[in-house]
């Protein structure tokens, strides 16, 4: 009942049984990456992530309450329930900022990394 759908369709995926069976390199005059190069860039990749990740979660936190005690209770005298309004609106703006950030350095490191692959 299933004989038709257990076997692997190659047809489907646009190669044909005996392009399977032919022995030949299938970068075809194109040379494959270097794996150092590769695995450089992902750590690279994955150091920004991190500390993107560590931005995120201490600059707004940190701002909170820096604002909340230092700027709007200390300096500007405001109530206990005002300096929360205002310190949370600095907090949301600062994770705007951050983000904003790691797209930035996102883009530019996925445009450099292409720009390398693209010399090859």
């Amino acid at each position: 009942m299933l004989r038709g759908k257990s076997r692997l369709n190659v047809e489907w995926l646009g190669y044909s049984p005996g392009l399977l069976l032919e022995r030949r390199p299938l970068l075809a005059g194109r040379t494959p990456r270097s794996p150092g190069r590769n695995e450089s860039s992902l750590a690279s990749t994955l150091k920004t992530l991190l500390f993107f990740t560590a931005l995120m979660i201490t600059v707004p936190i940190g701002l909170y309450f820096t604002t909340k005690s230092y700027v709007f209770e200390g300096a500007f005298g405001m109530s206990n329930r005002d300096s929360y309004f205002y310190a949370a609106i600095v907090a949301v703006v600062a994770v705007h900022v951050v983000l904003a950030l790691f797209v930035y350095v996102a883009w530019n490191e996925g445009s450099r990394q292409w720009r390398e692959g693209k010399q090859d």
